[in-house]
């Protein structure tokens, strides 16, 4: 193998002390922008494209763009392509959702300021323009929750700066909230069920009983630890099987179930397939 140069050596070296970490790693080019790892997408020649869910001309046989290419594999560090990559590497990029870790990007004093004030203290890493705050735990990604405020998580990259200093803290609600988005309308047409001679308005139009249906859903999904996309389909499914039939459901119910799923880390794309695969399910 070719003697690294000292600054790609101190990029590889920090990039397979991240590896035995389990921590997932790749190289950056200048202006914070991975590499095609591959000689098909030498110079970025298909536009990043590779097994991102987007369309591209590329044909590679394994992920080798951005967060998609993050390993923890030294063989695969040390390869010949990821050695050229190295040589021109100008900083070494990570993959927090692979290694269980959430990044608060605070890119201005403001942020900053903002994020002192309203989230959990824990380890922070300094940055050009701010600071990044780390947690225990992964979630979906989002950008520009606010002014100059990112969340980087799982489909994401940060640059490594350094471990930081001040004692990790556990990913909390807080932080998971910040990625939820206001859920869009979602249409809960039920088939209508007329009322039977002498048994009056049905029983689901009560609103204590509706009421302390969504809530008891509500509290169903909070709760989930774990298999969070199961929990929220089966909740559903039970909603829709007891009140999806009759007519009582409306956009607001099935908004506030919206949200509680997002507040767990599911996709407004997730929630509402759940939603049509559970309404499909009761033939509804």
């Amino acid at each position: 193998m070719t003697q690294p140069t000292d600054i790609q050596g101190e990029h590889l070296a920090a990039a397979l002390s991240l590896a035995a970490s389990d921590v997932p790693v790749l190289p950056l080019r200048a202006g914070k922008l991975p590499f095609g790892n591959c000689p098909a997408c030498a110079d970025n020649a298909c536009g990043g494209r590779r097994n991102m869910k987007t369309p591209g001309p590329c044909a590679c046989p394994a992920p080798c763009h951005g967060w998609a290419a993050a390993t923890t594999d030294p063989a695969v560090i040390e390869s010949p392509s990821w050695m050229r990559a190295w040589r021109e590497a100008a900083a070494v990029a990570y993959h927090p959702g692979g290694a269980g870790l959430t990044v608060v990007d605070l890119d201005s004093a403001e942020a900053i300021g903002w994020a002192r004030a309203s989230l959990p203290a824990t380890r922070t890493v300094p940055t050009t323009r701010g600071e990044h705050w780390l947690y225990q735990g992964a979630m979906q990604s989002a950008n520009a929750i606010r002014p100059g405020v990112d969340i980087k998580s799982t489909m994401a990259y940060a640059r490594w700066l350094g471990p930081g200093t001040g004692t990790l803290t556990a990913l909390s609600d807080v932080i998971r909230a910040l990625a939820v988005k206001k859920p869009t309308a979602v249409r809960t047409t039920a088939v209508t069920v007329p009322a039977m001679a002498g048994r009056g308005a049905c029983p689901h139009r009560t609103p204590t009983y509706l009421e302390r249906g969504i809530a008891m859903a509500e509290q169903r999904i909070t709760a989930a630890r774990e298999a969070v996309h199961a929990t929220v389909y089966r909740t559903f499914l039970a909603v829709l099987s007891t009140h999806g039939r009759c007519g009582c459901l409306t956009e607001a119910h099935a908004a506030r179930l919206f949200t509680a799923a997002q507040a767990r880390g599911e996709s407004s794309r997730h929630c509402t397939e759940a939603w049509t695969n559970a309404r499909t399910q009761l033939g509804l």
